[in-house]
């Protein structure tokens, strides 16, 4: 979601002046600047590490963009660009890699999750084959399935998609509450309508994105001024860890930051901003782990 400048000068400028940002940590350095996104990437709202082409990462702009998703390499070049066919982006906030019907393949999920004004009775998630880089630059995704969902406790908006690599259990985290919800759908998801249930609340609010590691062991969580971090210690489950208080990461403020994602490798974190402070164009930065 694209904020209205002057709430977002108000929010950023309260954000800054309100508390030191983290600068540094045994566990992640600070941003890298990679590269620039190109200018067809105009509102980056999602970002999740690709399966299919090492090394890279997808990305999707906000509500109102064409309906397409975008892999760029570690210097943010775009590499491939996917139109998905007969969908229209009402309100598209994250991307997430998943399973899906065949158990040997890598699912992209598309969430159709955002509700500015929660007028929305259901939210969707188009999932479809992750597609690979061999097949060419430009390609038209065709076979997609759509997925319903209905949240527990009425309409509202909800930025954040996460799926646990290491079980499959899927995960919505709201915005806009003073303490946001985590919202679970178990997996195997079901046949018709998800219902996702909730499990907690965090707090703190205007979330905007978060990524589970590959081995189901850390999770990111996001708002505007700020990165969390939890990992498992002795944990059980996600919910579990997430009942935790979360250590603060360094993190260099975007004034519109909507997008986070973990490496396949461990090597470290992706943020990516819609809004461009002080560039041309809005910066993929890099979190290396230490």
């Amino acid at each position: 979601m694209r904020l209205p400048f002057l709430l977002l000068v108000v929010l950023f400028g309260r954000w800054t002046y309100a508390q030191d940002f983290v600068k540094d940590d045994k566990r992640f350095a600070g941003a890298k600047e990679k590269g620039a996104i190109e200018q067809r990437l105009v509102e980056a709202s999602g970002l999740v590490a690709s399966f299919q082409n090492p090394g890279c990462l997808w990305a999707l702009n906000d509500s109102g963009n064409p309906a397409e998703v975008f892999l760029i390499d570690n210097t943010a070049k775009t590499k491939m660009v996917c139109k998905l066919s007969g969908i229209v982006n009402r309100d598209w906030e994250d991307i997430a890699v998943g399973p899906g019907p065949k158990k040997e393949k890598k699912y992209i999920y598309v969430a159709e999750i955002g509700d500015n004004n929660a007028a929305y009775d259901f939210k969707y998630l188009y999932r479809f084959e992750e597609p690979s880089l061999k097949n060419g630059k430009e390609q038209t995704i065709t076979n997609i399935e759509t997925l319903v969902i209905k949240m527990p406790d009425g309409k509202r908006d909800t930025e954040t998609l996460m799926i646990d690599p290491s079980n499959n259990d899927l995960y919505l985290v709201s915005k806009r509450e003073e303490k946001v919800n985590v919202y679970l759908q178990k997996y195997p998801y079901p046949k018709d309508t998800l219902k996702p249930v909730k499990v907690l609340s965090l707090p703190f609010n205007w979330v905007t994105a978060g990524s589970i590691s590959l081995d189901g062991k850390e999770v990111l969580i996001k708002n505007y001024p700020s990165i969390y971090y939890w990992k498992k210690t002795n944990e059980k489950s996600l919910v579990e860890l997430l009942a935790k208080e979360p250590v603060e990461l360094p993190y260099t403020p975007e004034p519109q930051g909507e997008a986070i994602c973990f490496t396949n490798d461990k090597s470290g974190f992706y943020t990516i901003s819609e809004t461009r402070l002080g560039k041309p164009l809005a910066q993929l930065k890099f979190y290396k782990r230490k």
